[in-house]
């Protein structure tokens, strides 16, 4: 008890370090992407391309970090991209909202395939996927769904979420199980994989507006908890949760990722910054943008690199962790 006592008030008195933004910047990297292209989700392949959605003008883009050079794929009139991500077969999979669809783009030909939802998920506000183990890709609607695609079978299928609308942010934990958060719904969901239903996990924070999660290697997942500026931790094998209140005055907690390292990586439009919270010591580190108003909603990665997507200034950043 007093051990657990001192803990406590260490963590309370523990400040962020703060890097100034002179050497944050030499910390970062920005890559412009063409004006009007509003990039919203980034995934690093790995082959080194860094493909994006360009929300703005209904298009995936694709970046070479080595030259810096990015090219355009058209996905179809009404287009309006939110999420993509690199599946097994090292294609970008697209959520695509305007065109109410799952989209595959061939890395090589870039030819566009389409897989619309069905009739009942209509207007479903397509937000993120997720691949589980067995291939199979799982996203969500904001609306109030969340679905399955079996690229095999060519099917796809919606369900209706607990809570309504709300559904954002999924990921797959290492032991195959697959996590969504609902941000209107402010829960963490584990589907279960022999009837698709979502089992709802609730947060100690009422309403705090879950918004992104991911796992870390030992199968605890990360929150990025938006309207309490807190991050939180759920350990399925303890079944507990842990929070963390951001620095700042208005912390803004929006995307967030776990590297290859196990350290927990957030964006906070409060400040404008990048944070890296360390699991061990408990603290925060945070890095200033080098772009006004960057509105990272974001973060993906390979090991040695997070990659984020500056929605408000046309550019992917990307944080060199090696």
């Amino acid at each position: 008890m007093i051990k657990r006592f001192i803990r406590m008030l260490v963590s309370i008195f523990i400040l962020p370090i703060w890097i100034n933004p002179a050497a944050a910047a030499s910390l970062l990297q920005e890559y412009p992407v063409p004006r009007g292209s509003g990039p919203h989700d980034v995934a690093p392949a790995p082959d080194g391309i860094v493909w994006y959605t360009a929300q703005a003008s209904g298009e995936l883009g694709r970046l070479d970090p080595a030259t810096g050079k990015t090219t355009h794929i058209a996905l179809g009139r009404g287009s309006h991209p939110h999420g993509v991500i690199v599946g097994p077969d090292g294609a970008p999979w697209v959520t695509d909202g305007g065109l109410n669809a799952i989209v595959r783009v061939d890395p090589t030909t870039n030819a566009v395939n389409i897989f619309p939802l069905p009739p009942e998920g209509s207007n479903a506000n397509l937000n993120t996927a997720t691949f589980d183990h067995q291939g199979v890709l799982w996203f969500t609607g904001q609306s109030g769904i969340y679905g399955r695609l079996d690229p095999q079978l060519k099917q796809v299928e919606v369900f209706k979420a607990p809570k309504g609308r709300g559904p954002y942010g999924i990921a797959t934990a290492p032991d195959g199980s697959v996590y969504f958060v609902s941000l209107a719904g402010s829960y963490l969901a584990r589907i279960d994989p022999k009837n698709k239903e979502a089992v709802v996990i609730s947060p100690p924070t009422p309403e705090q507006g879950a918004r992104r999660v991911w796992p870390d290697s030992l199968g605890r997942l990360w929150i990025s908890e938006w309207n309490a500026g807190k991050i939180g931790m759920y350990d399925p094998a303890k079944n507990t949760w842990k929070e963390w209140r951001a620095p700042g005055d208005h912390p803004a907690i929006y995307a967030i990722f776990v590297d290859d390292r196990d350290q927990i990586w957030v964006s906070d439009f409060g400040q404008n910054a990048l944070m890296r919270f360390d699991p061990a010591k408990e603290i925060f580190e945070v890095l200033p943008l080098p772009s006004q108003g960057a509105s990272v909603r974001q973060l993906l990665g390979r090991p040695g690199e997070v990659w984020g997507a500056e929605s408000g200034a046309d550019k992917l950043v990307v944080v060199r962790t090696k």
